[in-house]
């Protein structure tokens, strides 16, 4: 069961952990909690269809949700989420049923009967209308009804953060899975083909010009990975030799650029594998295979089907976020989006709030690939040059059950705060073997960061608590205050600038020599000083390995 670990949250206005004054509305509430409407049931499959219309940027189809009874108690109403402009326009309880419903901006209140616990049933939801149209995809999300290069139609959808409620009826929550996986099928013209999720499962040539495609995906998959690819696409295909055996990769791309992918996209992706399965262990989907879509968008991480318009060149359109010049060298967004693949897909958090547990974990995946690529020297380059992108302006964990997403420091500032944590343990073996044991002990299932958090405290022998803490809650950078004391022949340290718990343990390694220490927030301690440990102490090298200033007091 996909639904566990939650609160019903009854509060309608919460406030930020960083201490703001913004408020949030009931709607926030009903969308970012799980309500007794909710919390009755539990989705064990979508079948979505939909037919689009390129011409009046419209839409038509139904999901049909597939759920099981988990409370003997519970409210006769279900909260089937479907954002405004769309309506829903009948609902079919186990078939044959009409059900009727009442709508509450976003939200439809569905009236039921009792059922009882355990038991299945399903309710067909018919919906159409005109879709919320993206006006920046990926950044905006909702329906793309674009053209390609050729002026011929390009549609797809993004979603995440917004909600897939955006563009079909369903349970708009994270912690609600399909334990049965899901399909899609898109209805469109002749001269069109429709990519989906997982493997196509059907295709029905209609009379009237049009063309069915269902797809679909045996694992659990979050409501906003699901996607309709819609274009002029060419495929090619092949076989990947991965830790679990031959994992299908298949490439859907515009037909005028099939050339120039058979060229780009197999090396990329076959790097990508490399290295994340040394660092993370098997791709999580082998059941459902690999796909690369093109679109006229950057990109996005969609379960086993990863959308990809990143120009068929290293760097993030031409960008390297770390000013290195590493960063120009692979693909970012092959990598990065593909990184979800393990965080994100395979480990997705209850609640938005925890979406650094997806993005601070991918945006390591990066540092990682630099890592087995060309070296540990040159993933601490890559992985220094990227705090030129942390704001420290808000916390990245923002308030619970309401929706609400941190900072865009979730990416490079969670990636530095792993980056210290590896560095902390100075193993990595076991950091390969806690990574690894995330994604196998977490497999297809759905968290709250403070799991992934106890996980990682547990397996590397050290409670991190506080250090998350640090660099998830507040925007404060600690600062190591060194003082040599030549004296008395030691060097004394402490954290300031932090809270005071903070207690990040301090790896420090020479070319022979290493040395564990425990600083701890106000309070100095001291070491003795040695002609093999001094240099260790060197505020240039702390820095690059840890994302903490470094400051040299004169006197005590």
């Amino acid at each position: 069961m996909r639904i566990k670990n939650l609160v019903v949250i009854a509060s309608l206005n919460l406030c930020s952990l960083a201490g703001s004054a913004q408020q949030f509305t009931k709607a926030d509430t009903l969308r970012g909690s799980i309500r007794p409407q909710r919390a009755w049931w539990d989705v064990m499959r979508y079948d979505i269809a939909i037919q689009p219309n390129y011409k009046t940027k419209s839409t038509s189809g139904y999901n049909q949700i597939t759920y099981k009874v988990v409370q003997e108690e519970h409210p006769d109403v279900m909260q089937i989420d479907l954002q405004e402009p769309l309506v829903i326009d009948r609902i079919l309880f186990d078939g044959s049923t009409e059900l009727t419903f009442s709508r509450e901006g976003n939200v439809y209140w569905v009236n039921t009967t009792p059922q009882q616990l355990n038991s299945e049933h399903s309710v067909k939801v018919f919906f159409s209308g005109n879709p919320h149209v993206a006006v920046r995809p990926p950044w905006d999300g909702g329906w793309s009804f674009s053209e390609d290069k050729k002026g011929r139609p390009l549609m797809t959808v993004t979603c995440q953060g917004l909600g897939a409620s955006i563009w079909y009826p369903n349970k708009d929550h994270q912690s609600d899975e399909p334990d049965h996986g899901a399909s899609l099928t898109m209805r469109v013209p002749d001269d069109l083909t429709a990519v989906a999720n997982g493997r196509l499962l059907g295709k029905i040539e209609h009379k009237d010009g049009t063309t069915s495609y269902k797809w679909g995906v045996e694992n659990p998959i979050s409501t906003y990975t699901i996607i309709p690819y819609i274009g002029h696409y060419e495929n090619f295909k092949e076989v990947y030799p991965g830790v679990k055996g031959d994992l299908d990769l298949n490439y859907w791309v515009l037909d005028y650029n099939l050339e120039k992918a058979k060229d780009y996209m197999p090396n990329e992706v076959h790097n990508m594998l490399n290295a994340f399965e040394y660092w993370f262990g098997p791709y999580p989907f082998y059941e459902d295979g690999y796909k690369l879509i093109e679109v006229d968008n950057t990109g996005m991480e969609h379960q086993s089907a990863v959308s990809y318009g990143n120009y068929y060149a290293g760097g993030y359109r031409g960008r390297d976020g770390s000013g290195t010049g590493l960063g120009l060298t692979w693909d970012f967004i092959i990598i990065h989006e593909s990184g979800h693949e393990w965080f994100g897909n395979n480990i997705t958090t209850n609640d938005l709030a925890d979406m650094y547990v997806h993005e601070s974990f991918t945006n390591y995946s990066e540092t990682l690939f630099v890592d087995y690529s060309y070296g540990p020297e040159a993933a601490n380059d890559y992985n220094y040059g990227i705090r030129q992108g942390i704001g420290n302006e808000t916390p990245i964990i923002p308030a619970y059950g309401v929706n609400a997403q941190g900072s865009g420091d979730m990416y490079p500032k969670g990636g530095n705060m792993l980056h210290s944590i590896r560095h902390s343990i100075n193993n990595d073996q076991l950091f390969r073997n806690i990574l690894a044991g995330l994604n196998q002990t977490f497999h297809n299932q759905t968290v709250d960061g403070k799991q992934v958090q106890e996980y990682i405290s547990r397996k590397a022998g050290f409670d991190y608590t506080h250090v998350f803490q640090q660099y998830l809650t507040t925007t404060e950078i600690p600062t190591l205050q060194l003082y040599v004391d030549a004296e008395n022949h030691e060097i004394k340290y402490r954290y300031v600038n932090s809270l005071s718990e903070f207690n990040l343990p301090l790896s420090l390694v020479g070319t022979s020599e290493e040395l564990k220490i425990y600083p701890e927030a106000n309070e100095w301690k001291s070491i003795a000083i040695t002609n093999k440990n001094q240099y260790l102490f060197t505020p240039a090298r702390i820095e690059y390995m840890y994302y903490l200033n470094i400051a040299l007091v004169k006197e005590l």
